[in-house]
């Protein structure tokens, strides 16, 4: 039987999402219901995609008896609120990174996907890749030895954006950019670091533009990430994991990456094109979170390996020591 998507917002994410979404088997995925602020604006996206129901508010959707899971594509401010709101609705949950503005938002969401049994997963897209899955079995196969260095790269022009402008929207590049290396060397090293150093230019409108960040583990253990909203380099965002017998290279855009090199051989994603255009690179790649999702619901799990509920914690643990470090607070920091 199919899962039954709803979809929260209207957006460039949630297109590239659907249209991912698409590229499955429709006995096993169907978008069926849309949520926008606007009705209009979630007909005219969801006819796109095939679904038959619309809505001009999220709490619309979330009392629609024929929906399993919820994608939430909305801003970062609304993603904690829709996701209480739809745990509390009986809706099974994917939602888009980051899933909350801190560590306590984070904790309460998978709190209640506990206490109500649902599924819940931050949508961390990278870790449902296939090539990221294979990291994970090269580090657990000992093939590396012993893991003791990342190094990753996030630079791309955002700050032009008026949401990334916005601290009032959650803007900036931590939340948005920065978090890709971050949750890369959380998954490789898989425990909170001993020392967390960061640097960053928070600017006159109270956002990051750019971030320098050295997490420090037990055993010597390091890593080294770098990531700013002012510079292009689209073609050399790379990730490095090196071990005492061996590394994994990422060439190109690691956090949704088409090929990778690792002592065991070169890997690659497939990356199927939708059936309506992408807004951003390799948005092939989302239909892995998606299909995960579906997996996880049906074995009755309410967290995926890939992105698990501590996995998140993790996250948000780290980030909120690196908004204390350099100064940046948002209104649900208060």
């Amino acid at each position: 039987m199919a899962l039954k998507w709803g979809i929260c917002a209207a957006g460039k994410i949630s297109n590239d999402f659907c249209s991912a979404l698409k590229t499955l088997p429709e006995a096993e995925h169907e978008i069926v219901a849309v949520a926008a602020r606007d009705a209009s604006r979630a007909k005219e996206f969801g006819e796109k995609f095939g679904a038959t129901r619309f809505y001009g508010s999220y709490e619309e959707i979330a009392k629609d008896s024929g929906v399993d899971i919820i994608y939430i594509g909305t801003i970062h401010t609304m993603h904690y609120p829709l996701s209480i709101m739809m745990l509390n609705a009986g809706k099974h949950v994917l939602c888009e990174k980051p899933m909350a503005m801190n560590l306590k938002q984070c904790r309460e969401v998978l709190q209640l996907s506990k206490d109500k049994n649902l599924f819940f997963k931050e949508a961390v897209w990278s870790r449902s890749f296939p090539i990221y899955e294979q990291i994970r079995k090269e580090i657990a196969s000992g093939s590396l030895g012993d893991v003791n260095l990342v190094t990753a790269k996030f630079c791309i022009q955002i700050m032009n954006k008026e949401r990334i402008k916005n601290n009032t929207l959650g803007g900036g590049c931590l939340l948005d950019i920065g978090i890709y290396p971050i949750q890369l060397a959380a998954m490789v090293f898989n425990e909170l670091p001993e020392k967390i150093i960061a640097s960053s230019t928070v600017n006159k409108d109270g956002v990051d533009e750019d971030g320098a960040v050295i997490l420090r583990y037990k055993g010597g253990r390091m890593a080294s990430l770098v990531y700013s909203g002012k510079t292009h380099d689209l073609e050399h965002n790379r990730c490095s994991i090196h071990g005492t017998k061996g590394s994994i290279e990422i060439p190109a855009n690691f956090w949704c990456p088409e090929e990778a090199f690792m002592p065991s051989g070169r890997y690659t994603n497939d990356l199927p094109i939708g059936p309506v255009p992408y807004n951003f690179v390799n948005c092939g790649g989302l239909r892995y979170q998606a299909d995960n999702a579906r997996k996880c619901i049906q074995a009755g799990k309410i967290e995926c390996e890939a992105m698990s509920h501590r996995d998140s914690e993790i996250l948000y643990t780290i980030i909120d020591e690196i908004k204390s470090q350099i100064g940046l607070k948002y209104k649900d920091d208060e």
